[in-house]
């Protein structure tokens, strides 16, 4: 298997196991090893990879670390273990601190077993970084963090070609945080210089400064949420054009229709209707999703079975809605989520929400 396979099965793994991972024993077992087997190193053998390594220093005596990942019988990473559910902090990274000073390990992991936090010495030769270079979470994987990981493989690993790495990351990672800070509380230096770009005239008073704050943090909202939109436009036509065939042959002609019961079923509905069939078509026959309205809302089932929902549509107010569940609590009929929804575009923002569910009830069918 691939290490993007390997990884896979990790992540799906996650929310049948994590409950039960009540200790930093179990935490380790199920998940940690079966990460250090995705990057290809043999788990079983020594000569790779080493539990409870020695990382004796001073007057400590007894120091050991997790695990390192050897390499030319030298530890290349360091992993500090914590339990399941374990909040990583800066707390929990003084004994990882200590046995990086005293090996030549350059790169050392703090994980709980689905959040990974990647340390060097980028600040200090020999002399642990206080803040990770990159930060990955398994129950939220992004391309670009898994894509940074696979590189420390066995079969990819270059310690120098990893360090540069890192540092750019570093660096990435907190001028992100500082836009991150700046579109939700814009700086008044940040404000200052778009009121001087705009071409704005007179003085940047106080009245000024707090009027053109609210500007900047308006259009950083309104640009974001545009590029949002052209991006899951593009996605839509690129992903679904080989299912717009399919959608057209198996999906009947609907139309707006009113019943004997004075359930009203809208354009708008079945506009929504037709955006979760063609999320939904990704995993199964486009067949299998049903729609049933009600005064309240339009449900899509699975089956055509009411104990198998899969989302629920509320369009029949001015703030429309999508209901969606929790894919692991959805078998006990527990409440739904409903997230609002301003254009039709939304629900493909929440399309993993939806695939989740319908991954629930295919594995409840194979007895998982």
């Amino acid at each position: 298997m691939s290490f993007d396979e390997k990884i896979a099965a990790v992540i799906q793994r996650i929310p049948k196991i994590k409950e039960h991972l009540l200790t930093e024993e179990a935490t380790k077992n199920a998940l940690v090893m079966p990460f250090i087997d995705a990057l290809g190193y043999d788990i079983f053998n020594p000569k790779e990879v080493v539990p409870e390594f020695n990382a004796d220093f001073g007057s400590k005596k007894g120091e050991k670390v997790d695990y390192a990942i050897m390499k030319d019988d030298e530890p290349c990473i360091l992993i500090e273990c914590k339990k399941s559910g374990v909040d990583l902090s800066l707390e929990n990274i003084s004994q990882l601190y200590r046995y990086f000073s005293v090996t030549k390990a350059r790169i050392s992991i703090l994980t709980n077993g689905t959040q990974y936090w990647f340390y060097s010495d980028l600040d200090e030769p020999n002399k642990m970084d206080e803040k990770p270079f990159l930060e990955l979470d398994l129950e939220r994987p992004k391309g670009v963090g898994m894509a940074e990981v696979k590189k420390m493989a066995k079969d990819d690993f270059d310690l120098d070609r990893m360090l540069t790495t890192a540092s750019d990351l570093k660096c990435v990672s907190e001028i992100k945080k500082m836009i991150a800070t700046e579109v939700e509380d814009p700086s008044e230096g940040l404000v200052r210089h778009f009121f001087a770009m705009s071409s704005q005239k007179g003085k940047f008073t106080a009245f000024v400064k707090d009027s053109y704050t609210r500007l900047v943090a308006k259009a950083f909202l309104e640009y974001i949420n545009e590029r949002i939109d052209d991006r899951l436009r593009s996605a839509l036509q690129r992903d679904t054009a080989p299912l717009a065939k399919k959608l057209e042959e198996e999906v009947p002609e609907l139309s707006p229709q009113v019943g004997d019961n004075g359930i009203v079923t809208t354009e708008e509905e079945l506009d929504g209707y037709r955006v979760v069939v063609a999320i939904c078509a990704q995993k199964v026959d486009p067949e299998r999703i049903v729609h049933r309205d009600t005064k309240s809302y339009m449900g899509v089932l699975l089956d055509d079975n009411n104990r198998k929902p899969i989302c629920r549509l509320w369009f029949n107010t001015k703030q429309k809605y999508l209901g969606v569940f929790d894919p692991q609590t959805v078998h006990d009929g527990k409440a739904e989520e409903r997230i609002p929804i301003e254009k039709m575009t939304d629900l493909y923002r929440h399309a993993d929400r939806i695939l989740g569910v319908l991954d629930a009830y295919d594995g409840q069918s194979n007895g998982k």
